[in-house]
């Protein structure tokens, strides 16, 4: 007969009186003393960030918290309006919107950068690997992950912020160089400013880090998600959801509308 697996977790454990993560007592030694991002360090990496790793760290989550009226906002505003009992759904709703167009490209972008690494040498000719990942997106006719950006234009202002903090905690490695190199690659094959957009540098920074392409998507939500408890709670202060519904009801069926 088959022996059934352990199921463990190494991540918490807690008794009535004491609930210890990765082996510090939250009451005693995180509780008013960490912030959100040593926190949210410690969850992923198991372990306590050192000073660099945490200013890195704290600027790659909180570039994505907020960025004004987007697919992701609106979602969660239309969910107050029609469910405002229903917060969590109301986030929810807004997290369910990011994909590869909107944030969720940072996993397409990791992927890419951590593959084209992956057995290249220490000495790796990295303009020779921008080259033929441009070529080969090119060929494919496919959009390249972390380039590009529909409004900021020609460069996102959140990459070069991101990347001085990069550079000044030691964060400027292999996978910001040739994210860098891929975006003027790709520039000047199209002829175009095709600017790296905060993703591609959230995902060469998170590559920096060692954190998988497969799960790097989820500091983007999870940034993003304290982002749209904003949003709900202005929604209740000042409501936009039911104007906006009202309004396209009106705009988008006007056409059926027989003229008087």
């Amino acid at each position: 007969m088959k022996q059934p697996r352990v199921v463990k977790s190494d991540i918490a454990w807690a008794t009535p009186e004491k609930i210890v993560i990765h082996g510090l007592d939250l009451c005693n030694d995180i509780v008013g003393k960490f912030d959100l991002g040593q926190m949210a360090f410690l969850e992923v990496f198991a372990r306590v960030p050192n000073e660099a790793e945490l200013r890195m760290f704290n600027a790659m989550m909180v570039v994505l918290v907020e960025h004004g009226i987007t697919p992701s906002s609106l979602a969660t505003r239309l969910t107050v309006c029609g469910a405002p009992e229903a917060v969590q759904g109301a986030i929810a709703a807004g997290l369910l919107s990011l994909g590869s167009v909107f944030v969720g490209s940072i996993d397409n972008a990791a992927r890419m950068l951590q593959e084209a690494l992956v057995d290249a040498p220490a000495d790796a000719e990295l303009d020779a690997i921008a080259t033929r990942i441009v070529a080969d997106f090119k060929s494919r006719r496919e959009i390249i992950p972390g380039i590009g950006h529909p409004f900021h234009k020609p460069i996102d202002p959140r990459t070069p912020a991101l990347f001085k903090v990069a550079e000044e905690t030691g964060f400027n490695g292999r996978y910001v160089a040739l994210m860098e190199k891929i975006g003027a690659e790709a520039a000047r094959v199209s002829k175009r400013e095709l600017p790296v957009n905060v993703t591609g540098a959230m995902a060469a920074i998170a590559s920096e880090f060692g954190v998988s392409w497969k799960v790097v998507r989820g500091l983007a939500v999870a940034a993003r998600a304290i982002g749209l408890v904003g949003h709900v709670m202005e929604e209740m202060r000042q409501p936009m959801g039911d104007e906006i519904y009202y309004r396209m009801e009106e705009e988008a069926a006007r056409h059926l509308r027989p003229a008087i």
